[in-house]
């Protein structure tokens, strides 16, 4: 099952893979910032959600 990480803004996937990465290493990924709608990236455990 793959990791995902979205936008809390736009709803945009700024990463998905089998490959698990931890919030920091996906924020700085992309500089800080969505690619998209260009919000500021933070890490809250409470926004964490967990499916299967």
């Amino acid at each position: 099952m793959p990791q995902i990480a979205v936008c809390k803004g736009c709803g945009y996937v700024i990463y998905e893979g089998v490959e698990l990465k931890s919030a920091d290493e996906i924020i700085q990924m992309v500089g800080g910032r969505c690619p998209k709608c260009g919000k500021k990236l933070t890490f809250n455990i409470e926004d964490v959600e967990i499916s299967s």
